[in-house]
């Protein structure tokens, strides 16, 4: 049985990602403005994105975004690296210019200013890619950056296997360099385990994530519509575009229980409206 929502007032803010990376920045937009409506979409039949072809990836991320603005949606934010460096440009053409497009960028500008040797965990793929390259090279400056596959920790994180995701940080960690003052969380799963990476850090090394900065863009954005966005903190979910329920991993992390993820009886996850 699909979840029921209430008729919604405001703008209503879609989230697209293949997963649970987008958890972190809704948990951030239902924080910082309680009141807002949001549309979480995942995509179940077609994750992981990363490993996909970027064509397939394309088709899928402006299909998610035309099923976005059905649905009523104004704003549409891609919380995920995948497709905000595959998909960002394709989706903006798709939905024109008078409905905001914010995409997600590793936050490695602010990591190089504060630190002379900084490391970005991200998936294999973006490790590998010449995006992640040339953003070093943009935004670097004169620190020292290292990327660091984190393999299998998104998956992990989406299933909610805890023993992968601890033998995933600590392979990561083991791969760090020696003297590494920040790491910079390249995959918006990342932030969701953020109290076990530290622990399997030294002491003193400052993490940087994204996930907050792009929420407040996200509603610069929207109060830049110049439109009522007062809502009715309604969470509603579609997964490959079927209304549902987050999924059975959200619960485990604070960021989808302030989304409305709960235990049900059948040890599934329901999203309903917070209060």
């Amino acid at each position: 049985m699909g979840v029921r929502f209430t008729t919604v007032t405001g703008v209503i803010v879609a989230l697209i990602d293949s997963g649970l990376g987008m958890l972190p920045t809704g948990a951030w937009l239902r924080k910082l403005r309680p009141d807002i409506d949001l549309l979480l979409q995942t995509d179940p039949d077609g994750a992981p994105w990363g490993p996909k072809p970027e064509p397939w990836v394309i088709d899928r991320v402006v299909g998610t975004a035309r099923t976005s603005l059905r649905e009523g949606a104004e704003v549409i934010v891609l919380p995920c690296n995948t497709a905000s460096v595959i998909a960002l440009e394709h989706v903006r053409a798709e939905v024109g210019p008078g409905v905001p497009v914010i995409g997600t960028v590793p936050a490695i500008k602010p990591a190089a200013a504060a630190c002379g040797k900084v490391a970005v965990w991200a998936t294999a793929a973006t490790t590998a890619s010449a995006y992640q390259a040339d953003l070093i090279a943009r935004f670097a400056g004169d620190a020292e950056v290292a990327g660091v596959a984190c393999h299998g920790l998104a998956d992990a994180i989406d299933r909610g296997d805890l023993p992968a995701i601890g033998a995933a940080i600590a392979g990561a960690a083991d791969r760090t360099p020696a003297d590494t003052e920040g790491i910079v969380l390249g995959c918006t799963h990342y932030p969701l385990v953020i109290d076990q990476i530290l622990a399997a850090l030294p002491a003193g090394i400052r993490i940087f994530d994204s996930a907050e900065a792009v929420a407040a863009q996200t509603l610069r954005r929207m109060d830049a519509l110049g439109r009522p966005t007062t809502g009715t903190a309604a969470t509603r979910v579609l997964n490959s575009g079927r209304p549902g329920r987050l999924p059975a991993a959200a619960a485990a992390f604070d960021s989808g229980r302030r989304l409305g993820a709960s235990p049900s009886d059948t040890g599934e996850i329901r999203a309903v409206p917070t209060a």
